[in-house]
């Protein structure tokens, strides 16, 4: 069964739940796990949540294409797929936004990167997953409305 397209205002409700869930998680998380202020740390998991919902619009968009193009079902490695490809455009645009906000290099910013991966990973792909579902229902009791 192939996913209907998404509205922009879909996108942007599921863009913002993503993030404003995350935010919730990980400024307290990364706060107490690096040992520095949580306004410090919840002004940069916002900063990184700016970014990211920015990037989740464009790239789900790109993916979505994709999908239709190929006529690809969300089978449990096309969501594997997407949620490494997603993480792993952001580590490109936020390691340097960390480097420079935790005034540390590239190189530990990075290693952060992949400790904060190590928990997106996982949300994305979870996040998504419960996403879609609860989209399948809702498109189905829309369509017998």
């Amino acid at each position: 069964m192939q996913v209907p397209v998404k509205t922009p205002i879909e996108r942007v409700f599921h863009a913002l739940s993503f993030e404003l869930i995350a935010t919730i998680i990980c400024a307290p998380l990364f706060s107490w796990l690096m040992g520095l202020p949580l306004a410090h740390m919840g002004a940069l998991t916002l900063m990184f949540a700016g970014v990211a919902m920015v990037w989740n619009m464009i790239f789900n968009a790109m993916f979505e294409r994709v999908e239709h193009r190929y006529k690809l079902a969300r089978t449990l490695v096309v969501r594997v797929v997407h949620a490494c490809l997603f993480e792993g455009g952001l580590v490109v645009m936020l390691v340097p936004l960390g480097a420079w906000w935790l005034n540390v290099s590239l190189w530990e910013a990075f290693v952060i990167d992949v400790g904060i991966m190590l928990f997106f990973l996982p949300y994305t792909f979870f996040f998504n997953l419960a996403y879609d579902h609860l989209r399948a229902r809702w498109m189905a009791r829309r369509a017998l409305a």
